[in-house]
């Protein structure tokens, strides 16, 4: 690997903000920005904007045509390792490679097995430099991705919203009664960047919900898997789920354990799973270690619903709490939002950076 100059950090990070246009829209593929620099200047930029689509350095790299810029002896910078096998488009490396580009540098790594060999192995072998300039924010925007194509298992974000009395919230369908306007639409972005919804058969029966992305701009995002949790399979017919224009997008699971349930999903290429509740589904998902990341809105009001440590189907409470690592706090309104990684989700992000960040 060789050394990185002071610059790298910045255009980086110029890439990140590329990567996440096309966040929640590419999957099965990941998020990538790119941005090409010669001669101290921006030549070229692109992300990938959905799966099937130019990828992100292939992108950059014709933008810098369009101007009129050779890129030969440029430096590329990329969220994301390039990748080096065929999909529905050819490797980018072949295309880094035919174009001379001079240096490479990866903002992560890309651990799909498919990749053999890798970037950080080809390119060097080729005459071009390659190093890294890791950035959190990139591992963390394709954890989804990472943890699908390594386990086989979606990203699990367990989505919270609680009153102040302790309560969860009225209820997936209701909660405009309970949430302010920018909680609401930062959920809906939650649900931009998922490829699955879960909920227990309760709350599918009693609060009727539609899972659809509303308050946020949806274009070219398909609507995310709507998974219903079930011990009987008895569910009305009349539901919102079973009838609407994504029905065929709706997928009941009755007396499955959370792990096939998981399994499942994966083998659908859902990467992110957004668990919505209700009370029992969370509490079991917790229980059985499947949870990632938090995200947890508190309203200032009083509801006198069922908290989230009763389990109708068990008296067990959880056995120890969960700490959320490094946890960030935003007032959202009158709302109040925190987000943090449970500890299983940041080791297994500081895995992929140990294991598989360590060539070049």
């Amino acid at each position: 690997m060789k050394n990185s100059f002071p610059e790298d950090r910045y255009w980086m990070k110029e890439a990140l903000k590329c990567a996440l246009l096309g966040e929640g829209l590419t999957n099965p593929n990941p998020a990538v920005g790119a941005v090409l620099v010669k001669n101290g200047e921006l030549i070229g930029k692109g992300y990938h904007s959905r799966a099937g689509a130019a990828h992100a350095e292939i992108e950059a790299i014709e933008d810098a045509k369009k101007r009129g810029i050779s890129v030969c002896g440029s430096t590329l910078y990329v969220t994301l390792e390039p990748c080096n096998s065929w999909g529905k488009t050819p490797p980018c490396t072949q295309y880094i490679i035919r174009e001379k580009i001079g240096r490479v540098v990866a903002g992560s790594p890309d651990p799909n097995p498919k990749n053999n060999p890798r970037a950080v192995e080809v390119l060097p072998s080729m005459g071009i430099s390659f190093s890294w300039e890791l950035l959190d924010e990139a591992l963390f925007l394709n954890r989804g991705f990472y943890h699908r194509v390594l386990t086989g298992k979606p990203w699990v974000i367990a989505k919270i919203a609680m009153a102040i009395d302790g309560s969860l919230s009225a209820g997936v369908g209701d909660e405009r009664w309970i949430s302010g306007l920018p909680a609401r639409t930062l959920a809906h972005k939650l649900r931009m960047v998922a490829d699955g919804i879960l909920i227990g058969a309760q709350t599918a029966r009693v609060d009727n919900p539609q899972l659809t992305i509303r308050l946020v701009d949806k274009r070219y995002k398909v609507q995310p898997w709507r998974v219903i949790l079930s011990l009987s399979g008895k569910l009305p017919r009349d539901l919102t789920l079973f009838r609407d224009a994504f029905k065929e997008r709706t997928l009941v699971c009755v007396r499955m354990p959370i792990e096939m349930v998981l399994k499942e999903l994966g083998s659908r290429e859902v990467s992110i799973l957004l668990v919505e509740g209700g009370a029992a589904v969370l509490h079991e998902m917790l229980k059985e270690g499947c949870v990632h990341e938090i995200s947890f809105f508190l309203s200032a009001v009083i509801i006198g619903k069922q908290p989230l440590n009763v389990n109708p189907y068990s008296p067990a409470n959880l056995s120890f709490p969960f700490a959320l690592v490094k946890p960030s706090w935003e007032k959202l309104g009158e709302d109040i939002y925190c987000h943090g990684l449970l500890e299983k989700g940041s080791k297994f992000l500081e895995s992929i950076r140990i294991e598989y960040a360590s060539k070049g």
